[in-house]
């Protein structure tokens, strides 16, 4: 049996990254409304740096260039801190299925920034498949905005940036991969992050109290951070080895995932109009590897 390419094993990678974070997703409405979304952002990511220990002590740290330190790190806090804090705001607001289609323009905003940065060309399987994706996050938006008596837009705008904080970072990390080993640009970014967000903590007053969350809450929130311990480097390494664009479209994968848990664990109604923004979302994803 011949070994899967290096390409075909990116592929593998991002379509679990994307699965973890659709199930990160509904873990976060599970217990968002125990904590702020500040310190759930901190925990996750502590927890996240923990899971890096062990394999960064089996394996020799790389030498950074003193010129690479801060990109990398203010890079750490965009896609740790920053995406993450918007994100958990933003779930507070709707179901985490509606969160996760919204969050997957991601691939959109990635493809049209690395084509506008010049680090890949457009071809016209990216662009079906990436509006088909687009088109499907239209289609639940218009169901909210038909809906009589709906909430304001803060949330769904807080979980577009955080689509486009991430889709920036996605495309500006790629030369550091180029030049460390992910496991190592992961942890860095991530240490980044959890110090940026420990400030942001404790502005909440987070570290004043001992934390109370109830048994549920407690798993809720180890399984978010180990799943995004494990989820970012996969993520980092898959962006490692194939385009920016080929691994954010494997986000199109979340939205499946948060809408069977999120139905299953926390009993989310799914609409029609739902079901074939989601289809829209599938069908941009096998469109966007057609190439392959």
């Amino acid at each position: 049996m011949t070994r899967p390419s290096l390409a075909l094993r990116a592929v593998f990678a991002a379509a679990v990254a994307g699965f973890l974070v659709g199930s990160g997703i509904v873990a976060t409405r599970f217990v968002i409304a125990e904590t702020t979304p500040a310190a759930l952002a901190f925990l996750r990511y502590a927890i996240g740096l923990v899971c890096f220990l062990l394999p960064i002590l089996l394996t020799s740290w790389p030498r950074f260039q003193p010129r690479d330190l801060l990109p990398i790190a203010l890079l750490g806090i965009g896609q740790f801190g920053i995406l993450i804090v918007l994100l958990n705001y933003g779930l507070q607001f709707m179901p985490s299925a509606r969160g996760a289609l919204i969050f997957a323009t991601f691939p959109l905003m990635t493809m049209l920034l690395a084509a506008g940065m010049g680090k890949e060309s457009l071809t016209r399987y990216k662009i079906l498949g990436v509006t088909a994706t687009f088109t499907g996050v239209a289609l639940v938006l218009g169901e909210k905005a038909l809906l009589a008596g709906s909430s304001g837009w803060w949330g769904e705008i807080a979980v577009l940036g955080s689509a486009f904080c991430g889709a920036l970072c996605s495309v500006l990390y790629r030369p550091y991969l180029q030049r460390y080993p992910p496991l190592s640009v992961s942890a860095f970014a991530m240490l980044a992050s959890v110090l940026f967000l420990a400030v942001l903590a404790g502005a909440d007053g987070f570290f004043a109290t001992v934390p109370d969350f109830t048994a549920g809450g407690w798993f809720a929130i180890v399984f978010i951070g180990i799943s995004s311990g494990v989820g970012y480097f996969l993520w980092l390494w898959a962006l490692k080895h194939t385009t920016p664009t080929r691994v954010a479209v494997f986000l199109s994968l979340s939205p499946i995932t948060a809408t069977i848990l999120g139905a299953l664990v926390l009993s989310e109604p799914v609409s029609a109009y739902f079901l074939a923004g989601l289809a829209a979302v599938a069908l941009g994803l096998v469109i966007a590897h057609r190439e392959k």
